[in-house]
C-alpha cells in the first residue's frame, strides 16, 4: 500500500492521491507510517506523498496531517526509530510546519506543552520541531481560537510560553527546552521568564547536567538578559560552595551538596570553560559580568564577590580585552575588602549592625584550592594577580632609601595585607601545580635582579618560603638560580644577603650550585668595587655558617629547618661533614686575605665570625686564632704602657683624606663575644694534641683583656689625646682623626663593660670597674657632645650603634626589671629623695621610662611572645589569678597596678603632681589596654575607670589631658559609639570657652573636669573633631552600602515596586548618630573657638557633616516609594539640621570673617607702613576662611535635594529651613558709601582683602 501512495504522488495531478488518501483510515495511514518507519525502511517517500495529498487548504488534509504530524513525534519520543530514521521524519516535519493553519499550531504546541508537563517525553529528541511551530504561530496574522477566546498568533505563542514555563519541566528535557528556545523570536518580557525558569531548574539536576545547561543558557542569552544569566549562575555556584564548606544541605540542594567535593570543583571548572568561551564570543556579555561584579562594590562584597566568580573572573583574564579591567576589579575588591575590615575591627558600632563575612583573601586562597582539579584556566589569572599585588603594595622606598616595615598583623595597613596576599597566593600556587613553579621562580628572579634599587624584601621571604618548602624540587630550576648568582657583583649588599639567606636550603642539596656560587664570590672577593667584596664576604661567612663540620655542637637559637633538604643531607651526613671540614678551611683562607682589605670589608667579617662559631663551633680553633693575631697588632703588650692601644695605626691618612683602616671596637667585640661562647658552651676540642694550644688561645685573650680592662681604667683622656682642648672639627684632618679614634675608644669601652659584666657573678670589684669604663666613656661623650653643639653642624653628633649585645642588655635587664617594677609601684615619686635626681628626672621617673619602653618594645616586636612576657612578669596568688591565666587577666593584673600609680599621682598635692610622669603612665596603659579583649568585663572596668578619672579629675596639663582622652576614645568606640561622648565634651567646651554671641550667658556644663579652661582648645576641641570625623566616615561607609544593597536589589523597571525600606536597623542607627552628632556641632559652632586648627578642622567637619546629610537624602530618595513616604526619625533629623545647625553655621561664618576683619584691621594698624607683616596676615586669614564657601555649597547641596524628597514623599521637609541673610548678597549703595568714607585711611592691602572677601560669595551666587 505504502507503494501505491508513493506512485499516486509521483503523477502530475493530486487528486488521485487525495482519493485514495481520503478513502484509507487515518489511523490505518499512520500505522502504515509506523510501521515503515521502525522495519527501518525511509520514510521519506512516504511522508512527502502524504503530505502532498492532505492540503492544509482542506479541512481533511489538515487533520490527516495533524493525525500524522502527533503519530510521528511518538514514534520519535518511542526510542523504536534508527537515528537517520527519526532525523529524516523530523526534518520533513519542521518543513511542512509553516503550512499548518494557527489553529492547528496551537494543538500541535499543546501537545507539546502536555507531555513535557507529564512527563512523557522520554528522549526528547521531537523537541527540536517545537520552536518551528512557535515561530510559525507568531508569524500568523489572523486571530485563532486558544481557550475560551481568540488571540493572535504572536499572543498566542507569549501564552504557550508563558504555560509552559510556568510548569513543571521533566529533568531529562531541561537541556533541549533550553535550547528550544534559543531558536524562537522572543521578547524581552519572554526571554527574561524563560531564565528565570532555566535558573530555578538548576537546583532539579545532577550536577554532571549542569555543564551543558550553562552552555545552553549562555547561548539563549545573546537573546538578552545576560545579567540574569550570569547571576543566577553565580549565585547558584556560591550558595553551593557555602553549603559544602559548612557541612549543610539545604532541602532544595540536598542531591548536589551529597556528591564528593572534588566532582563539584569538576563541574565548575567546565562550567567557567563554557562562561569564558560564551565571552569570547559574545562581548557584551562579558562587559555585564563585569558591570555586576562592579556593582557588589558598593554594596556587600560578599553577596557578588565568592570563590567561583573569583575563579570566573581570573579565567575571563585569558580573553585580552577585559585581562586589564579584571585585574584591576580584582586590586580593588581587594584593597576594600581590607579597608572594610580595618574599619569593623576599630568599632564597636559597626560590628553590632555588620555581620562578619569572609574576608576577599580567604576566598581567593579558597580558589587556589581549588583550583588542583584541573583548573588550569584559572592557575595563570593566579599568578599574574599574585605579581601584580607584590608589585603595586610591596614595601616603597622613603627619602633616606630605606623602607618601614611593622610586624604587627594589626597595625599593617590594606595595603600591606594586599601584598602579603600576594605571596601568599604565589606560594600556595606553587606548592599545588607543579606545571607553573618555573615561571615562577623566574619571575621572582628577575624581580630580585632588576628592580635592586627598589625595595625587594617581600620578593625575598617568598623566595626563601618557595625553597624552604621544596629545595630538591628546585634542583630543576638551578640554572636559573646560577645565571642569578652572576649578577651578585652589582647588587646591592641587602640584596646579596637575603638572596643568599633565601637559597641556603638549596646549597645543601646541590653540589653544582654550591660550586657556581663559591666561583662567583671568589671573582667579588677581588672586583675593584668595594660593595661586591662586601657581598663575597656575606656570601662565604653564610656558606661556614650552614656546612657544619663533623663534631660541631648545634646551636638551638640559631637551627633552622629546611624541610626535605634535610632528610638528602643526613643520609651522607658523615661524609658530608668530612667533607665540609675541608670546604671551609678553604674558606677561612680565603676571608683571612680579607683582613688587608678597607674597614668596611672587615667590618664585615668581624660581623659574621660569631654567628660563624655558633653554628660551626669545630672552626673555633681557626677563628680565635685570627682573631687573637689581629688583635695583636693593635695592642700594647707591656703591662705599663698606656693607653693599651695603638689608635694611630687604626687611622689611615691618603693625602688630605684620613679614613678608618681597622675597626677595632668590632674586632675586640667579636672576640669577648666569641671566647664568651665557647666558655660557656665548654666546645670540645678536634684533636687531643690541640687542646693545650687551644687552651691557650683563650687564656691569652682573657689575659689581653683583663690588662685592656685595668689599663683603661687607669688612663686618662690625655693619653689618648682626646681631652677638651682636642680639636674634633669636621673640617680639619686632626678633627676627623680624633673624631675616629673617640669613636674607637668608646667602643672599646662598651665591649669592655660587658666583657666584666658577664664575668662579675655581680662581685663589688668588678662592677666597680664597669662603674669606671662607664664613666670614661661618658667623659669622651659628653665632649664630643658638647664640641658637637658649638659647631654650626650636628655632624658629629651622629649617634653611634651601640656594642652592648641583646644577652648582656637583656641580663642587665632581667636583673634591673623587677626592681623597676617593684620600686616605682611602691616608692611614689612624691616622697623620693629629692637628692637622687639627675637632669631633673627622679630614678622613679627613670624606672618608669624604662618600663613604658619594654611594654612598648614587646607589643611592637615581640608580638607573639606577649604571653610569655606576661607570664613571666607574673601575678600575687592573692589577687586571685589563675597560674595560667589568659593574656587578658595578666594583663589586667599589670593595669591595675598602674591604675593604682596614677590614682596616688592624681590624688597628691597639686604641686607634687609630675606632667611626665602622668602622660609615661597613660601611655603605659594605653599599651597594656591593646591586650584586653573588648568583650571581657576587665576591658569594660577600665573604660569605667578612665571615663571615672576624665570626669572628676581636673589637670592643666595638656599633654597629660590628650593622652588621658586618647585613651578613652579608644577604649570607648570598641564598647560603643563615642557620640553621646563627644556631645557631651562639645558642652564642657562650648561653656568653658564662651559663645560667639558675648551678649549670651552661658550655663557652664562639668561633665568632665579634664576639660578646663587651658585644655578645651586647642588639645579637646581637637581630638573631638578628631573623633568627630572618624564616626561620619563610619557612616559614610554605611551608608554607601545601603546604597550598594538597594541598587543591586532593585531592577530597573521595578524601581517603585521593589523599594521598601531595605535595612531599617541600619537606617535607624545612621539616623541616631548622626542626629547626636548635629548636637554636638551645634554647641561647637556657637563656641567662641580661637583662630587656628579648630576653627579650620570645625568647617571642614562641618562640610563633611553635611555631604553625608545629603547622601543619607540622596538614599531615601532613591528607596522611597511615592505612597509610602520616609521614617519618622529622619523627619526629626531633617528639622534639627535646620532649627539646630544651619542657621548656626551661618552665624559661626560671620563670626570667623567678623573676627579675621578685626585681626586684619590692628595688624595694619600695629604695623602700618609695614606691607609685609600686613600681606602675611592677610594670607593668613585668606587661608583660614578658605573652607567657607566649601561649607555654603555644601549646606545648598543638601537644601537643594531636600527640595527633591520633599516632592517625592510628599513630606514638605523644607519648612523647618530657612535661608539665612549671610546669603544675601544686594549691594545697598548708601550704606556702601559711608563704608567708604570711613575706611579711606586705611591700609589699602587691608581694605583689598575685604573688598576680596566680599567678592568671592557674590561670584558664588551669580553660578548658582
Amino acid at each position: 500500500m505504502d507503494q501505491k501512495i508513493v506512485s499516486l504522488a509521483a503523477e502530475k495531478t493530486a487528486d488521485r492521491l487525495q482519493e485514495f488518501l481520503q478513502a484509507m483510515k487515518d489511523d490505518d495511514l499512520a500505522n502504515l507510517l509506523e510501521n515503515q518507519a521502525v522495519k527501518g525502511k525511509a520514510p521519506g517517500p512516504l511522508l512527502r506523498a502524504i503530505f502532498k495529498g492532505s492540503p492544509c487548504a482542506e479541512e481533511a488534509g489538515a487533520l490527516r496531517r495533524l493525525k500524522i504530524y502527533m503519530r510521528s513525534i511518538h514514534l520519535v519520543e518511542s526510542g523504536d526509530l534508527q537515528k537517520e530514521v527519526a532525523s529524516e521524519i523530523l526534518g520533513l516535519l519542521m518543513l511542512e510546519a509553516h503550512s499548518f493553519p494557527g489553529s492547528l499550531l496551537v494543538e500541535l504546541a499543546n501537545e507539546f506543552v502536555s507531555a513535557i508537563k507529564q512527563s512523557r517525553l522520554k528522549n526528547g529528541k521531537s523537541l527540536e520541531l517545537l520552536p518551528i511551530i512557535l515561530t510559525a504561530l507568531a508569524t500568523k496574522k489572523e486571530n485563532v481560537a486558544y481557550g475560551k477566546g481568540e488571540l493572535s498568533g504572536e499572543e498566542c505563542k507569549k501564552q504557550l510560553i508563558n504555560t509552559l514555563c510556568s510548569g513543571r519541566w521533566d529533568r531529562r528535557c531541561v537541556i533541549q527546552l533550553t535550547s528550544v528556545f534559543k531558536d524562537v523570536p522572543l521578547t524581552a518580557e519572554e526571554v527574561e521568564f524563560v531564565t528565570e525558569k532555566v535558573l530555578r531548574m538548576f537546583s532539579e539536576l545532577n550536577l554532571q547536567e549542569i555543564p551543558p545547561l550553562v552552555y545552553q543558557l549562555l547561548v539563549f542569552s545573546s537573546k538578552g538578559n545576560r545579567k540574569k544569566a550570569l547571576e543566577g549562575i553565580i549565585t547558584f555556584f556560591s550558595e553551593l560552595d557555602k553549603q559544602l564548606s559548612e557541612d549543610q544541605s539545604g532541602d532544595e540542594l540536598l542531591d548536589l551538596v551529597t556528591v564528593p567535593a572534588g566532582e563539584l570543583r569538576h563541574v565548575e571548572g567546565t562550567v567557567i570553560l563554557h562562561i569564558v568561551f560564551a565571552i569570547k564570543l559574545d562581548c557584551e556579555l562579558g562587559r555585564e559580568l563585569l558591570k555586576h561584579l562592579k556593582a557588589g562594590q558598593q554594596g556587600d562584597l560578599s553577596n557578588n564577590i565568592c570563590p567561583f566568580s573569583i575563579a570566573l573572573l581570573l579565567s575571563v583574564t585569558r580573553v585580552q580585552r577585559f585581562e586589564e579591567q579584571v585585574f584591576d576589579l580584582l586590586k580593588a575588591s581587594i584593597v576594600k575588602s581590607f579597608k572594610d575590615l580595618q574599619l569593623l575591627q576599630g568599632s564597636k558600632f559597626l560590628q553590632n549592625l555588620v555581620p562578619q563575612r569572609s574576608c576577599i583573601s580567604t576566598m581567593i586562597l579558597e580558589v587556589v584550592k581549588n583550583s588542583v582539579h584541573s583548573w588550569d584556566h584559572v592557575t595563570q589569572g593566579l599568578v599574574e594577580l599574585g605579581f601584580i599585588l607584590m608589585d603595586s603594595y610591596g614595601p616603597k622606598k622613603i627619602l633616606d632609601g630605606k623602607t618601614i616595615e611593622t610586624s604587627s598583623c594589626l597595625s599593617k595597613k590594606p595595603i600591606q595585607h594586599a601584598c602579603k596576599l600576594g605571596a601568599d597566593i604565589l606560594l600556595e600556587t606553587f606548592k599545588i601545580h607543579e606545571m607553573i613553579r618555573q615561571e615562577i621562580l623566574e619571575q621572582v628572579f628577575n624581580r630580585v635582579v632588576t628592580r635592586a634599587s627598589s625595595p625587594i624584601s617581600h620578593f625575598l621571604d617568598l623566595l626563601s618560603n618557595i625553597i624552604m618548602y621544596a629545595p630538591l624540587v628546585l634542583q630543576s630550576c638551578s640554572a636559573k638560580v646560577t645565571e642569578t648568582f652572576d649578577y651578585l657583583s652589582f647588587l646591592p649588599l641587602h640584596t646579596v644577603q637575603g638572596l643568599l639567606k633565601a637559597v641556603q636550603p638549596l646549597l645543601k642539596v646541590s653540589m653544582s650550585v654550591r660550586d657556581s656560587l663559591i666561583l662567583v664570590l671568589r671573582k667579588a672577593m677581588f672586583a675593584s668595587q668595594l660593595d661586591a667584596r662586601k657581598s663575597a664576604v656575606a656570601g662565604f661567612v653564610l656558606l661556614l655558617k650552614n656546612f657544619k663540620v663533623l663534631g660541631s655542637l648545634s646551636s638551638s637559637q640559631c637551627s633552622q629547618s629546611i624541610g626535605a633538604s634535610q632528610v638528602h643531607v643526613d643520609v651522607h651526613s658523615r661524609y658530608s661533614s668530612v667533607a665540609n671540614e675541608t670546604f671551609c678551611l678553604e674558606i677561612m683562607d680565603s676571608l683571612r686575605r680579607c683582613l688587608g682589605q678597607q674597614a668596611d670589608v672587615r667590618l664585615m667579617l668581624y660581623e659574621g665570625f660569631y654567628d660563624v662559631l655558633r653554628r660551626n663551633s669545630q672552626l673555633a680553633n681557626s677563628i680565635m686564632q685570627t682573631l687573637l693575631l689581629q688583635l695583636k697588632q693593635y695592642y700594647e703588650p707591656k703591662p705599663d704602657v698606656l693607653p693599651p692601644l695603638k689608635l694611630e695605626a687604626c687611622v689611615l691618612a691618603q693625602g688630605d683624606r684620613i679614613c678608618l683602616q681597622e675597626p677595632l671596637d668590632y674586632l675586640l667585640c667579636c672576640a669577648q663575644h666569641c671566647l664568651a661562647w665557647c666558655k660557656r658552651k665548654a666546645v670540645p676540642l678536634q684533636q687531643e694534641e690541640e687542646e693545650e694550644e687551644e687552651e691557650g688561645v683563650y687564656q691569652e685573650l682573657e689575659d689581653l683583656l683583663e690588662s685592656l680592662t685595668t689599663r683603661m681604667i687607669k688612663s686618662e683622656l690625655e693619653d689618648f689625646e682626646l681631652d677638651k682642648s682636642a680639636d674634633f672639627s669636621q673640617s680639619t684632618g686632626v678633627g676627623i682623626k680624633n673624631n675616629i679614634c673617640a669613636s674607637l675608644v668608646m667602643g672599646v669601652c662598651e665591649v669592655l663593660i660587658e666583657y666584666n659584666f658577664s664575668i662579675s657573678n655581680f662581685s663589688k670589684n668588678k662592677l666597680e670597674e664597669v662603674l669606671s669604663l662607664f664613666m670614661c666613656y661618658k667623659k669622651l661623650s659628653d665632649i664630643l657632645n658638647e664640641k658637637a653643639g658649638k659647631g654650626k653642624t650636628k655632624t658629629a653628633s651622629k649617634t653611634n650603634d651601640s656594642f652592648l649585645s641583646m644577652k648582656f642588655v637583656s641580663d642587665l635587664l632581667t636583673a634591673l626589671f623587677r626592681v623597676l617594677l617593684w620600686r616605682y609601684t611602691s616608692i611614689p615619686t612624691s616622697v623620693e629623695d629629692s637628692g637622687k635626681k639627675e637632669k631633673g628626672k627622679s630614678i622613679s621617673l627613670l624606672c618608669l621610662e624604662g618600663l613604658e619602653k619594654i611594654f612598648s618594645a614587646v607589643q611592637q616586636f615581640f608580638e607573639p611572645r606577649i604571653p610569655h612576657f606576661l607570664r613571666a612578669l607574673g601575678a600575687p596568688a592573692e589577687e586571685g589569678e589563675e597560674v595560667d591565666g589568659s593574656v587578658t587577666h595578666r594583663a589586667a593584673f599589670q593595669v591595675r597596678q598602674f591604675q593604682r600609680s596614677l590614682l596616688n599621682l592624681l590624688s597628691g598635692p597639686e604641686e607634687d603632681f609630675n606632667g611626665r610622669e602622668a602622660l609615661l603612665l597613660v601611655t603605659v596603659l594605653s599599651g597594656l589596654s591593646k591586650l584586653l579583649e573588648p568583650s571581657s568585663p576587665q576591658f569594660v572596668q577600665m573604660l569605667s575607670w578612665t571615663s571615672k578619672i576624665c570626669k572628676e579629675n581636673s589637670q592643666e596639663d595638656a599633654s597629660f589631658c590628650k593622652g588621658l582622652m586618647n585613651l578613652l576614645f579608644s577604649l570607648h568606640v570598641l564598647y560603643k559609639s563615642p557620640v553621646t561622648l563627644l556631645r557631651d565634651l562639645s558642652q564642657d567646651i562650648h561653656g568653658l570657652l564662651g559663645d560667639i554671641d558675648q551678649d549670651v550667658e552661658m550655663e557652664k556644663t562639668n561633665h568632665f573636669a579634664m576639660v578646663t579652661l587651658r585644655t578645651a582648645a586647642p588639645t579637646v576641641c581637637l581630638l573631638v573633631l578628631s573623633q568627630a570625623e572618624k564616626v561620619l566616615e563610619e557612616v559614610d561607609w554605611l551608608i554607601t552600602k545601603l546604597k550598594g544593597q538597594v541598587s543591586q536589589e532593585m531592577l530597573p523597571e521595578e524601581a517603585s515596586s521593589q523599594t521598601s525600606l531595605p535595612n531599617p536597623p541600619v537606617e535607624k542607627a545612621i539616623i541616631m548618630q548622626l542626629g547626636t552628632l548635629l548636637t554636638a556641632f551645634h554647641e561647637l559652632v556657637q563656641t567662641a573657638l580661637p583662630s587656628g586648627s579648630c576653627v579650620d578642622i570645625l568647617l571642614k567637619d562641618l562640610c563633611k557633616m553635611y555631604t553625608i546629610l545629603t547622601a543619607l537624602v540622596r538614599y531615601y530618595l532613591q528607596v522611597c516609594q511615592s505612597s509610602g513616604g520616609i521614617p519618622k526619625n529622619m523627619e526629626k533629623l531633617v528639622k534639627l539640621s535646620g532649627s539646630h545647625l544651619t542657621p548656626l553655621c551661618y552665624s559661626f561664618i560671620s563670626y570667623i570673617q567678623n573676627k579675621k576683619s578685626r585681626s586684619l584691621k590692628s595688624t595694619g594698624e600695629k604695623e602700618k607702613g609695614k606691607a609685609a607683616a600686613v600681606a602675611t596676615a592677610m594670607a593668613r586669614a585668606l587661608r583660614e576662611t578658605r573652607p567657607i564657601p566649601n561649607l555654603i555649597f555644601a549646606i545648598e547641596q543638601y537644601e537643594k535635594f531636600l527640595i527633591h524628597l520633599s516632592k517625592k514623599s510628599k513630606v514638605n521637609l523644607m519648612q523647618h529651613m530657612k535661608l539665612s541673610t549671610s546669603r544675601d548678597f544686594k549691594i545697598k549703595g548708601n550704606i556702601l558709601d559711608m563704608v567708604f568714607r570711613g575706611e579711606e585711611d586705611e591700609d589699602e592691602g587691608a581694605a583689598s582683602e575685604h573688598e576680596g572677601q566680599d567678592k568671592e560669595p557674590a561670584a558664588k551666587r551669580r553660578k548658582k
